[in-house]
């Protein structure tokens, strides 16, 4: 059914899923938020307690943070924070402690916001950190959000893109133990990853003819093949089939010299081999405004691209700055497809 307060207001509908509540998720969402300024460009709708926003309220000092309670059904009210409970049940609040409690509440909170998502109630979803670990059950049998979602909607491949003003950085074999890469990584996943990528880049950044960079999988790009076949075998002539079908896409470069350099700053997306090869050099440059992007799923998913920083949790130390990114890439992205569309 459509949200009814939809009906006289074009903002955009964003959901934020809370995250672990033990964690700085809870945090970063109320300081993201509490600029009530936000409200006039989209309407904010957070998956998870009132009890648990309560409590970090008072805990943080922040007593001038104000929502509403809602039943979706009921439609969102345009004009505030709206807060959707996602449990009856108590949840004992312990800050910074990895509990049993801290990984269900992350998932109601996420499954609810997900089902939101499919319904058309909301535009978008933001999700705070969960951790990876409590929040294993019988339904969410997944290394992260990612490819939770990706299950949800039913696709077969997505990217974990991290963004930020002078970045974007897609990971072609995600969440995986690093003895297996080599292995996961062949050419027809990795041709799907470049692709996702250059459909990502036109239709959710706006960029017409996207420039991209490949890194190589081995060090110094495999030497000529002194210190790996993979750049000969695969990733080179991978390279060429997309120059031939008219992209501007280039490598392999060397990890270390291509980031070192300030390389990265001359393409619209680099793509990287693992996990750390891109993410450590991206937060590196970007920790504070990073935003990790999930390309390839038919709706907008954006997080922060911290953890849930249990070392700092319900100190008031936590920087608000990639939520708050994640947020406003959510709606860049919306208004992109937006207007591909129209």
């Amino acid at each position: 059914m459509e949200n009814q307060a939809r009906e006289n207001e074009d903002k955009p509908v964003i959901g934020i899923s809370l995250g672990d509540i033990n964690g700085i998720g809870p945090e970063v969402v109320i300081k993201a938020l509490n600029d009530q300024r936000l409200v006039n460009h989209f309407t904010p709708v957070v998956y998870g307690s009132t009890k648990v926003l309560s409590f970090y309220r008072k805990a943080l000092k922040m007593d001038d943070f104000n929502y509403s309670q809602v039943k979706n059904d009921k439609g969102f009210h345009p004009r505030r924070i709206n807060v959707v409970n996602c449990w009856q049940e108590m949840m004992n609040i312990e800050i910074g402690a990895e509990t049993p409690e801290g990984g269900t509440s992350a998932f109601l909170a996420l499954e609810k916001a997900t089902d939101d998502l499919k319904a058309g109630l909301i535009d978008a979803v933001v999700t705070a950190p969960i951790n990876k670990n409590n929040i294993q059950r019988e339904d969410f049998n997944f290394p992260g959000h990612t490819e939770y979602l990706a299950h949800k909607f039913e696709v077969k491949e997505s990217l974990m893109m991290m963004v930020s003003g002078t970045m974007r950085v897609g990971v072609a074999t995600g969440h995986m133990p690093l003895k297996e890469v080599s292995t996961a990584l062949d050419k027809e996943l990795l041709r799907t990853k470049i692709k996702l990528m250059i459909q990502s880049l036109k239709h959710d950044f706006g960029i017409i003819k996207p420039k991209i960079a490949v890194l190589g999988l081995n060090p110094h790009a495999g030497e000529e093949g002194l210190l790996g076949n993979e750049e000969n075998d695969m990733i080179i002539p991978l390279i060429n089939e997309f120059k031939d079908k008219g992209n501007l896409i280039f490598g392999p470069f060397p990890s270390d010299g291509f980031f070192g350099l300030g390389t990265f700053q001359k393409y619209d997306g680099v793509m990287a081999m693992y996990h750390d090869q891109g993410l450590a050099p991206f937060k590196a440059l970007a920790f504070e405004s990073g935003v990790n992007f999930t390309a390839g799923l038919p709706v907008i998913r954006t997080s922060p691209d911290h953890g849930t920083a249990y070392n700092i949790a319900g100190k008031g130390q936590a920087n608000e700055s990639s939520m708050r990114e994640a947020i406003y890439l959510a709606l860049d992205v919306l208004k992109s497809r937006k207007e591909l569309v129209s």
